[in-house]
């Protein structure tokens, strides 16, 4: 729904055939006495053109126009007439209405029925109806679905009346010119960003090329500017990766086919049936000491196949220059279908996932059997190797993070990293940091030596299929399912790992209390039987704070209990230095400063933050008591704190020994503070209530005793009919009696 500029009108769509037009009321005269319900009138109803639920509607800035979108690929444009244009029409409408009207008395005179004419006022002076306010003005049908629309807040160029903005669920934006005779496209941006998600990311070398492939399209991208360089059409694309020298690039597609793209040309050179199966992975085999060189590279596919390519400068004709071509060397054969696929940095090993849920680990040389990694419940999605060849990670559809050693393969540790499956994981080059991305939408940045989580990145609306690290770590660069490509940059602002597991701890505790709040309509607790008293409140974020504030008061006063004594035995032994108190307690005894702590927690909170009490910190308030009871203003709290405490721990209370002094004491010295509090309030309140009966005698209102004097008349009144039908009823028995003998 929407209201137009004015807040004349306010239109409102859903799943029904039409549009509902209210008209809406202002201010009103002081006095006039309106309900919130009169508000929203209903003017009329508008038809609409198509059958599709309505998903928008929007007034533009000069509220003369109003665009209702639908879930589909059309939207309506109303004019919205002014008083004088609605008044016209209204007149010729009703003058259409006349004449049928006449045409149809004068065939109705032979048939003898007679037709109601229409009155003077309704000819003159007709009232608009919604029909005549609302006009429909043109339908616009765009190519893809309408996600949401917009009018231009400026004003219109010279010939139209508005301009329109539609987002299309392609990732493309239009934009419309609308006038009285028609709708005209104006601009469109359909090449800027993918039309579908974005299954793979890789950088260049130099890291000032960003790739990013997607079900028909190979987009180059500057990262620094986010300015798309290139776009080529390509199939659908599941890795990339550049080739050394950063002018090819290599695409690996759904259908199996490898495509050799020149990025300067912006045009796909060759395409190679490569594989029976969808490509997973491309990764490039690097020299000894960790280069990438132009020795080749590995392709991991479906079809089980493992292949080793080189390259290979080819050319066509003699007109030709050389190009670049590739060529099958070596083929390893797996078991099951290949996921993904990762090379040591030195070139010593390559590790390959499948579908089995293992990930086998061969020398590159030989192709002999290393290591096998099992231990995922479902298939490894991704995997890398650490940059000093020391470490292996492999994420799952498990949602863990498998840390490996790639000495022994043994398992350093499995982390729960994200809510759904794995999607990718990469390491910082020269570290033994890393970053995993994955169907939760989150990033995620982590210590794989202490296997800790540093940071969570949320910033995607949709699942995260692929990331790729800059050389010097820098930068991450995402990809996801909603079509957008984020850059992460690392700044120099430093932050501390424990106020980051308290913040996430924080987050992680509200999501309970909301997801408590969701099944609020599940299994209900029973109700307290009569005569006892239910919990108030609910566990919330205050209610733990103040528990945590009471636990640590008892234990900082308990040790200055301690130290109390200590320094009263020291006195004893003739060391009588002079005794520090603590700081915290701000100049207050123990009992004091317990008291205070308690004292500030709100009234609401104060039952839920006892109950999160363990026993011993229970006994430890409870041995105050005694103390408190003898402050006037203390004793309710003292009975409220009482009463939860023994109510939680009544079991544990009459089996420890030490307690039952404790309470026999508390018995004789409550109960007698209560009944002296009791007696000063009932005191009180017949002091008050004397006072009132002074000041209503002062009082000369006339009419102070009016209700009681009109309560005695009508009971001396009630009392005297009682009489009078008690003398009636004898003096009939009498007659009776009488007539009888």
């Amino acid at each position: 729904m929407d209201v137009d500029p004015s807040e004349k009108f306010l239109v409102s769509g859903s799943a029904d055939p039409e549009l509902r037009v209210f008209t809406v009321r202002k201010s009103t005269e002081e006095g006039e006495d309106w309900n919130k319900w009169d508000v929203l009138k209903l003017f009329g109803e508008i038809p609409r053109q198509s059958k599709e639920r309505v998903s928008t509607v929007r007034f533009n800035k000069n509220g003369n126009l109003v665009a209702c979108q639908v879930a589909g690929k059309t939207a309506d444009i109303y004019r919205v007439l002014d008083e004088t244009e609605a008044v016209r029409k209204a007149k010729r409408r009703m003058h259409r209405k006349k004449e049928k009207v006449l045409a149809k008395a004068t065939s109705a005179e032979g048939n003898g029925t007679v037709i109601d004419p229409l009155s003077a006022q309704d000819l003159q002076k007709p009232t608009p109806v919604v029909t005549d306010v609302f006009k429909l003005l043109q339908v616009l049908r765009a190519s893809k679905k309408i996600c949401s629309i917009a009018f231009s807040p400026n004003n219109p160029p010279k010939g139209c009346l508005a301009t329109l903005s539609l987002s299309l669920n392609n990732n493309m934006l239009e934009t419309y010119s609308v006038d009285s005779e028609n709708v005209s496209k104006m601009y469109s941006i359909e090449m800027h960003g993918h039309h579908s998600d974005i299954r793979s990311l890789a950088l260049n070398s130099d890291d000032n090329l960003l790739m990013s492939t997607s079900h028909n399209a190979v987009k180059i991208w500057n990262p620094s500017s986010g300015d798309c360089l290139r776009t080529i059409d390509s199939g659908y694309g599941l890795c990339s990766t550049f080739v050394p020298g950063n002018r090819y690039a290599l695409v690996g597609t759904k259908s199996g086919t490898l495509e050799i793209i020149d990025i300067n040309s912006g045009s796909s050179i060759e395409v190679i049936e490569a594989h029976a199966g969808s490509i997973r992975s491309i990764v490039l085999i690097p020299d000894e000491n960790g280069t990438v060189s132009a020795r080749g590279f590995v392709t991991g596919s479906a079809d089980h196949d493992v292949k080793f390519w080189e390259y290979q400068l080819v050319q066509k004709s003699e007109t030709d220059s050389k190009q670049l071509s590739v060529t099958n060397v070596r083929t390893l054969k797996m078991n099951d279908d290949v996921l993904a696929v990762i090379i040591s940095p030195t070139g010593k090993h390559i590790a390959v996932a499948l579908l089995d849920c293992t990930v086998k680990v061969f020398f590159i040389d030989s192709l002999k059997f290393f290591l096998s990694l099992y231990g995922h419940k479902l298939p490894v999605l991704c995997m890398d190797i650490s940059s000093d060849g020391s470490l292996i990670v492999t994420g799952s559809a498990d949602k863990n993070l498998k840390i490996w050693g790639m000495d022994f393969g043994d398992c350093h540790k499995s982390i729960f990293a994200h809510t759904d499956s794995v999607m990718d994981v990469k390491f910082v080059y020269k570290t033994h940091y890393m970053f995993s991305v994955g169907k939760d939408r989150m990033v995620k940045y982590w210590d794989a030596d202490k296997f800790e989580l540093l940071l969570t990145l949320e910033g995607h609306h949709a699942e995260v299929w692929c990331l790729a690290i800059s050389s010097r770590g820098d930068f991450v660069v995402t990809g996801s399912h909603d079509r957008s490509v984020r850059r992460w940059d690392r700044t120099e602002e430093q932050f501390f790992i424990e106020e980051e597991v308290e913040k996430r701890l924080e987050e992680t505790f509200e999501a309970d209390l909301d997801n408590d709040m969701e099944h609020r309509y599940g299994h209900k607790d029973d109700a307290p039987e009569e005569g006892s008293v239910g919990v108030t409140g609910r566990k919330t974020k205050e209610t733990v704070s103040s528990a945590d504030a009471i636990m640590d008061a008892l234990d900082t006063a308990e040790e200055e209990v301690k130290r109390l004594d200590q320094h009263k035995e020291e006195q004893r032994n003739g060391k009588g230095a002079k005794f520090q108190p603590n700081i915290l307690m701000q100049g207050h005894s123990p009992s004091d400063y317990v008291l205070s702590v308690v004292s500030n927690v709100r009234p609401n909170d104060l039952e839920q933050a006892l109950l999160s009490l363990p026993f011993s910190d229970a006994l430890k308030l409870m041995s105050y008591l005694k103390e408190w009871s003898l402050v006037p203003l203390k004793v309710e709290l003292v009975c409220r704190v009482c009463l939860v405490l023994l109510q939680t721990h009544h079991n544990q209370l009459t089996t420890t020994p030490s307690a039952r002094s404790m309470l026999t004491e508390l018995k004789d010295i409550l109960y007698r503070r209560v009944k002296n509090c009791k007696d000063a309030i009932g005191f009180n309140l017949a002091a008050m209530d004397h006072i009132k009966e002074l000041l209503s005698m002062r009082s000369d209102a006339p009419f102070r005793d009016a209700r009681a004097k009109l309560m005695e008349i009508r009971q001396e009144q009630s009392k005297r009919s009682d009489k009078s039908d008690g003398i009636e009823k004898r003096k009939r028995k009498k007659q009776k009696t009488s007539g009888q003998s």
